[in-house]
């Protein structure tokens, strides 16, 4: 990673990462930066970073046989033939050296970082699209897409925030390719590992928040607190009035403070007019300015994200009517409440919702919207958490008519047995083999069947992959690309947009 373009003094890297001590004389050229030891080449400088699964300290002879400069590392090491770095963090270390090999891009480049438990990739892109509108040249890190000057292409890594090494070259890459602003998604992980270190954000926005990934954090609080950095280093926050956490974050919030949602005293106040199958009006008052956005967004957490983008739009001086304007016009993200169309009489949904809150979210907010059956298309991912899969047969067969249990990704676990035990929650609440429940592990066919069942006015609902582009199963990855198989098998099933 980072081969240079040109090399830099390892003395010059030590001045700005400014390690607690070295070992050995920090001299000679560096002429790349990795934390990858099978990427290390002469002349590399290695960090060793601690991980989740590995240790990068367990790295460090094979990255020095491999030609290492120098190493950076959180204990320092006996006899090494190359100078060593010590420092108290590897991967602060890491984001500040990347800051100077890419010649620091975020002081030019103005960022924008989303964070929250959901809504991020919905109100990232939907800050893009309004800054389009303004004129402006965003660029775009998210968990579906990355728009580098004017191209945006898909996320295929599944990571939401790279390292900082990769999310800094990324941003030297806007840069380059003459994007004057870069919205940038902003995991908790990201936040509490100094992965968005040096991103100098200019402005934060926060969601909302529910409990996840205390599998990383250990507690709600840890979790929070990741998440206030973004709005501790910003001097713009947009923040959610409704949420339970809105006086931590406001708290500590760095200067200005903008709200959004229901409550009586947000800055940006919304009220729901209607809702439709195709998305919702919503009345809004904000400072200097009152008026109705049409929102082409399907659910109520919709209304939501598109609040916060508009508070956002507020926050940072773009004209309220160009922002009505922007985002009527903004189209869906990939995976999240994503329609399929090719003529047929009723509804295929495409999202994202893997969660038993984030099912139970999504086919409360199609039930009122379906005037037939309700249907839903879903699984739950191998080798990761077992106690939600029968929680969310329990909830599919509670909210849906029809239940298709099927596999997504099921890496190195049985399929047979995982899907039972989806099944087995659905069993519990009353679901019946044959009547509306059916377990097909191949997805596709499961897809195909739920397709030939569906009737005038019914939905569909295909959850948990979302905008993935690949299934991981135990003999690899394989190509997947939801929303297109559910329009293969919506073709072949006899409808087509040609026809229609």
């Amino acid at each position: 990673m980072s081969e240079a373009r040109r090399g830099i003094g390892l003395g010059a890297l030590a001045d700005r990462i400014g390690p607690d001590r070295v070992v050995g004389l920090p001299v000679g050229e560096v002429r790349s930066l990795t934390y990858d030891s099978r990427r290390a080449t002469p002349g590399s400088l290695f960090f060793a970073v601690p991980g989740v699964h590995t240790d990068g300290h367990q790295f460090v002879d094979a990255a020095i046989a491999a030609g290492a400069l120098g190493v950076v590392v959180e204990a320092e090491r006996p006899r090494l033939s190359v100078p060593q770095l010590v420092v108290a963090n590897s991967r602060h270390a890491l984001a500040d050296a990347a800051d100077l090999w890419f010649d620091a891009p975020t002081r030019t480049l103005e960022t924008i970082g989303v964070t929250g438990t959901n809504g991020k990739t919905t109100v990232a892109w939907l800050i893009s699209q309004l800054l389009i509108a303004a004129g402006r040249r965003p660029g775009l890190l998210g968990t579906v897409w990355q728009r580098v000057g004017d191209e945006t292409t898909d996320n295929l890594s599944r990571a939401t925030t790279p390292e900082a090494l990769e999310l800094q070259e990324l941003l030297a890459a806007m840069l380059a390719a003459g994007n004057d602003t870069a919205v940038i998604e902003s995991s908790s992980h990201g936040l509490a590992q100094g992965r968005t270190r040096n991103c100098r954000y200019r402005s934060g926005i926060v969601t909302n928040l529910t409990h996840e990934h205390l599998e990383f954090h250990g507690t709600f609080e840890a979790y929070r607190a990741a998440k206030a950095l973004l709005v501790e280093e910003a001097p713009l926050a947009i923040l959610n009035r409704d949420d339970p956490s809105y006086d931590f974050f406001r708290e500590r919030a760095r200067d200005r403070v903008v709200s959004f949602g229901a409550h009586a005293e947000a800055d940006v106040r919304g009220t729901l007019v209607t809702e439709r199958p195709s998305g919702s009006t919503v009345s809004v008052l904000a400072p200097g300015w009152s008026g109705q956005l049409e929102i082409p967004l399907v659910g109520a957490f919709n209304v939501e994200n598109a609040l916060a983008a508009f508070a956002w739009a507020v926050g940072w001086g773009i004209d309220p009517e160009a922002a009505r304007t922007a985002l009527a016009a903004a189209p869906s993200v990939a995976g999240r409440m994503e329609p399929v169309d090719e003529g047929q009489p009723f509804g295929v949904v495409v999202d994202y919702a893997h969660s038993p809150d984030a099912l139970e979210k999504v086919l409360r907010i199609l039930r009122p919207l379906t005037a037939g059956r309700l249907a839903v298309v879903f699984g739950s991912g191998g080798e990761r958490d077992t106690q939600k899969r029968a929680v969310m047969g329990r909830i599919a067969s509670e909210l849906a008519d029809l239940v298709y249990v099927t596999d997504e990704d099921p890496r190195g676990e049985d399929p047979d047995a995982l899907n039972a035990e989806i099944a087995a929650g659905a069993r519990a609440a009353g679901s019946r083999d044959g009547e509306n429940l059916w377990v097909i592990n191949d997805r596709r066919s499961a897809i195909a069947a739920a397709i030939g069942r569906a009737g005038v006015g019914d939905t569909l609902l295909l959850a948990g992959k979302g905008h993935e582009h690949n299934m991981l199963t135990a003999s690899g990855s394989i190509w997947w690309d939801e929303a297109e198989v559910a329009r293969q098998e919506l073709r072949a099933a006899g409808y087509g947009r040609e026809g229609a």
